[in-house]
């Protein structure tokens, strides 16, 4: 997963919402319907982002299906966001070192 995707996944209340239910125990579709108090239609598109992303899986059981968090590819993006971020926050406290540094020297 590259870091446009984990902020795909993150950008929207909620889709992180339904990670974090997702965390806590396996769910259906009418949990988070209930939960919510939105459409069906408007959940399912939440999912479906998630399901294309990685970060859940679903399993039918019966007429149900149950979404699982896929604990494995979301660290490995977590940790590919924090080595992202450590990245660019690194450059610019880099550059920002060497301008403070430039200006002591004039």
């Amino acid at each position: 997963m590259s870091i446009t995707d984990i902020y795909r996944v993150l950008s929207d209340p909620t889709r992180r919402t339904i990670l974090h239910m997702l965390a806590q125990g396996d769910r259906t579709q009418s949990d988070f319907v209930q939960f919510f108090h939105i459409s069906q239609p408007a959940v399912k598109k939440h999912l479906q982002i998630l399901l294309e992303e990685g970060v859940i899986s679903e399993q039918k059981q019966g007429k149900y299906r149950i979404y699982r968090l896929e604990r494995a590819l979301l660290q490995s993006a977590y940790q590919s966001l924090l080595q992202d971020m450590g990245y660019i926050l690194g450059d610019r406290l880099t550059q920002l070192k060497t301008f403070l540094e430039g200006e002591d020297n004039q």
